[in-house]
């Protein structure tokens, strides 16, 4: 299979390897690469679990680490014949980590039919993708399987979510999703590991993940985070906002004062784009992108957080917006001890909201 160029596409792509899977057709190399982790492990778990039945896998199976082994030595477990089955699992995680992997093509061009090769190579841990013009990366094209797992933009997530959950037999309220989305960041395996959590926790009768389950079984309240923080600035609810300022202070740790400012600077940065676009409607006549295309231009990674800037953008003229970004870089710089006159982060929060919500 060739690379993708699009996530769409690699989870058209990682689907369909699972389906395979699934039914028992099997490749005799998976050369499983890319940035984004999370597909590469569900691929390399999936196989792992299903080839072989638990006492074939004691005689059958092993897995190395690249760091701890070398071509040679794979090459060599490759060729072995399976005991008392018809398969033997070679499994290589952290192939990135591999001196000369390269030399595998020694092997990867000419697989034997008795072996199922699983090769995991996380671009992330070197910072840069396998090099597909090398013979062993061609040979796994043409012998096998090659995935490269791609990491979604921020846009792209919400519908992956929602059909990640919807596989496991439930829903999710935008409202929920933006609150999980803000806990794990965009870390799909702790998005996977926390809708299994939820999926086990939740009664029978209920299939619909609401911001209080959020609360109840992942521990994010639903009254004080930075989500709720940003809503309240967006609508300037001035007591909720001082109200949640008030508990990230005797929170800290859990609410760090760098942390809450780059959030805000997102939300008004996204205000500065949205007036930006309604400048150009009014004086160029160029009409509005449609959602998809008005949520990449925003930099709004969910169609919840698009409808709550779209409602309340009168309350946010650009001249206004463009202060306050000058005020989030000077509290920025106070949080760090830079003119902070002594105080701790909790007051420079509360001080920043009162000159945001007074600022004009």
């Amino acid at each position: 299979m060739a690379k993708t160029a699009k996530f769409v596409d690699c989870v058209t792509e990682y689907s369909a390897i699972m389906s395979d899977i699934s039914a028992r057709r099997f490749q005799p190399i998976y050369l499983l690469t890319g940035d984004e982790g999370f597909f590469i492990d569900a691929i390399c778990d999936a196989l792992a679990e299903s080839i072989l039945n638990e006492a074939e896998r004691a005689f059958n199976q092993v897995t190395v680490y690249g760091l701890d082994t070398d071509a040679g030595a794979v090459v060599n477990l490759c060729r072995q014949l399976p005991m008392m089955g018809s398969y033997q699992v070679v499994i290589v995680r952290e192939a990135q980590q591999m001196s000369k992997l390269d030399a595998l093509q020694h092997y990867t061009s000419s697989p034997q039919a008795t072996t199922i090769l699983i090769v995991c190579y996380k671009n992330k841990e070197q910072g840069r993708g396998i090099d597909k013009r090398t013979s062993f990366y061609k040979s796994c094209l043409k012998n096998g399987v090659v995935f490269e797992s791609l990491r979604p933009r921020d846009y792209e997530v919400d519908s992956w979510l929602n059909s990640y959950i919807a596989s496991s037999g439930f829903k999710i309220t935008a409202k929920a999703m933006a609150m999980l989305k803000e806990h794990v960041g965009m870390d799909l395996s702790r998005m996977a590991q926390e809708v299994k959590k939820l999926s086990v926790s939740l009664p029978e009768s209920e299939r619909t993940i609401t911001d209080s389950h959020i609360e109840q079984y992942i521990g994010l309240s639903k009254e004080f985070n930075t989500f709720e923080l940003n809503d309240a600035v967006l609508k300037q609810d001035v007591a909720r906002a001082m109200r949640i300022a008030d508990h990230f202070a005797h929170n800290p740790k859990s609410y760090p004062i760098t942390l809450t400012i780059n959030i805000l600077f997102g939300l008004f940065q996204q205000l500065f784009l949205f007036n930006y676009l309604l400048w150009q409607q009014r004086r160029q006549g160029i009409a509005l992108p449609g959602e998809m295309e008005l949520m990449r231009a925003v930099r709004v990674n969910n169609r919840f957080a698009l409808n709550e800037i779209k409602a309340n953008i009168g309350r946010w003229d650009n001249r206004r917006v463009f202060a306050i970004l000058g005020l989030l870089r000077e509290y920025d710089a106070k949080s760090k001890g830079i003119d902070s006159g002594g105080l701790d982060g909790g007051e420079l929060l509360k001080e920043l909201l009162l000159k945001i919500f007074t600022s004009r």
